[in-house]
């Protein structure tokens, strides 16, 4: 079975790990999400594509779940010390390193994906970590206040603390043609348990991806982030009040509905299960908690297991 994972943040990154256990390296994809993509001091970073990338190669601060760990902040405090513009942004001596390559590679012409592919091979990872575009793809939050903010500039410099109005996608990027194939040629298009608005909506923004999901004949199935209503990480519950979803998992069913045909949700949310059918959506309840490499390992199994019992 060739698994094409939709996956952004933390729980894109994780749930990654976990199917990395389960699979042989060559029946699992990676798209990831690049609307949170920035430069910082003349650096391209992408913060999805790198917290795959560490996580998927046993390098990820788990504690925090994105850099590296044991990581230190030297270049960063001299940038502080001479304040420097966008300095708040977190950027570790070891993850400046990745950056410089990710960006000398770039002006030479090479293209995202072949740039994310040559990394992933020297980290030693086996599956396919590719990003859903090679063009530029900018998530734009327009906050309640009048404010039009960078990804970043909300999410970290904010804290996330601003209501949000709505979300933009600036910017008319194709699919990358790894990234279609990866699409087309997968048996399961599993959508990670990321934020949906922030991790997978900037996806479905470039051009063809929404199409290309529709018309697939694989099984779609996405991962609810929620867990007894809430998100374990992440501003997902406040974000989802601002944009006036309906409330727990009935917000997530709205959001897949016509897009995936199973979500799976955490056994503890089993009375969101009339809500989820009602959209013509297959509620799955199982273990959805993946703190731990085991946790997401176990989920992984259990979704391809009952996948193939056709239950």
């Amino acid at each position: 079975m060739k698994v094409c994972l939709l996956a952004g943040g933390v729980g894109g990154a994780r749930m990654a790990q976990g199917l990395a256990q389960v699979l042989a390296p060559r029946h699992l994809t990676v798209l990831v999400n690049v609307g949170d993509d920035e430069d910082f001091h003349g650096l391209r970073v992408c913060p999805d594509i790198d917290t795959v990338l560490y996580t998927l190669s046993g390098q990820i601060n788990r504690e925090q779940g994105w850099g590296v760990a044991g990581d230190t902040q030297k270049a960063l405090s001299v940038l502080k010390r001479l304040e420097a513009a966008d300095s708040w942004m977190s950027l570790g001596d070891t993850d400046l390193g990745l950056h410089l390559y990710r960006t000398q590679q770039l002006l030479a012409g090479s293209s995202l994906s072949t740039v994310t592919d040559r990394i992933r091979r020297s980290f030693g990872i086996g599956a396919a970590v590719l990003p859903i575009t090679d063009e530029p793809l900018a998530t734009r939050i327009v906050t309640q206040d009048g404010q039009t903010l960078r990804f970043q500039q909300w999410f970290v410099r904010e804290r996330a603390r601003l209501k949000v109005a709505r979300i933009d996608f600036a910017g008319r990027a194709a699919l990358s043609e790894a990234a279609e194939r990866a699409i087309k040629q997968a048996d399961l298009l599993l959508f990670a348990p990321s934020n949906p608005w922030l991790s997978i909506a900037p996806m479905l923004a470039v051009q063809g991806v929404a199409a290309l999901i529709e018309q697939s004949h694989a099984d779609k199935i996405a991962i609810s982030p929620l867990i007894g209503g809430k998100a374990i990480k992440g501003p997902l519950n406040p974000l989802m009040q601002d944009l006036h979803c309906r409330a727990g998992n009935a917000g997530i069913a709205d959001f897949y509905a016509g897009l995936a045909d199973i979500l799976v949700i955490d056994p503890i949310d089993q009375a969101d299960c009339a809500h989820i059918e009602a959209l013509g959506l297959d509620p799955w309840p199982l273990p959805t908690r993946i703190g731990e490499v085991q946790q997401s390992a176990q989920l992984a199994q259990s979704l391809l297991e009952r996948l193939e019992r056709g239950a």
